[in-house]
């Protein structure tokens, strides 16, 4: 039985403590689960590169599957990515904050290291208002679902402490998860920096925002046919959860 302490986020009181926990827990470096609008995340400072790596081995992943980052808002990824093409300004004013995972070129002058991104990182802003408050105070985070590899993704906070116990430092629980679905992660490198003839964006996981929706933003620009999420972390909903 874990002994780190469970927040209910729902009474006022222990929002307030486990908000203030929390964030001392990142400052040191360790872990915490936070609700997310799709599924729980178990998080770390983004810029830690020694907490990331006690993200991936409370997971017990690779460096191969690199975590993708939350942000609280469309700045706070300006500043992580090398370039913001116009399609995914149309993106992101459409569906963020919501279940929509970007994969662009990361800021080259960055001091981090998430893994093995191959140069790229996955950016989402999520549609809850404690992970935005949080994230809004500690900077970005590196959060991947909350669950061991290959078990289902939590959706309430028990169920994450029950899987990864004292890996985790503090435990945020807001009930159950309001849709328990996964993010839609796309690739939109191919809109960065020097471009083929017809630069595609890649769906790399169906989820949340529809293909249909997606089409309507970026019309041809969106491959027709579904690409393979190769170096993201790329669990599903179903058994393995969501990423971001």
């Amino acid at each position: 039985m874990s002994t780190s302490p469970l927040f209910d986020c729902r009474d006022e009181a222990q929002l307030l403590t486990g908000m203030r926990q929390a964030r001392q827990a990142i400052g040191r470096g360790h872990l915490i689960v936070m609700p997310t609008d799709t599924v729980y995340g178990v998080a770390a400072d983004a810029f830690s590169a020694q907490a990331v790596q006690r993200l991936l081995d409370a997971k017990g992943r690779g460096r191969q599957q690199p975590p993708p980052v939350l942000v609280s808002g469309v700045d706070a990824m300006r500043a992580l990515v090398e370039e913001v093409p116009e399609p995914v300004e149309r993106l992101v004013e459409r569906f963020w904050p919501g279940g929509l995972t970007i994969v662009l070129p990361a800021q080259p002058s960055l001091s981090w290291d998430l893994g093995e991104t191959k140069g790229t990182v996955a950016v989402r802003m999520p549609d809850h208002r404690i992970a935005l408050e949080l994230l809004s105070e500690t900077g970005p985070l590196a959060v991947s679902s909350a669950n061991l590899t290959g078990q289902p993704a939590a959706v309430v906070g028990d169920d994450a402490r029950a899987m990864l116990g004292d890996s985790v430092a503090v435990y945020l629980d807001d009930g159950p998860s309001r849709t328990g679905v996964a993010s839609t992660i796309i690739d939109a490198t191919a809109l960065v920096g020097p471009r083929d003839d017809e630069p595609r964006v890649r769906v790399l996981r169906d989820g949340a925002i529809s293909r249909d929706e997606l089409r309507e933003v970026l019309g041809d620009l969106l491959e027709p046919e579904a690409g393979d999420a190769d170096h993201h972390d790329h669990d599903t909903a179903t058994p393995d959860g969501e990423p971001a």
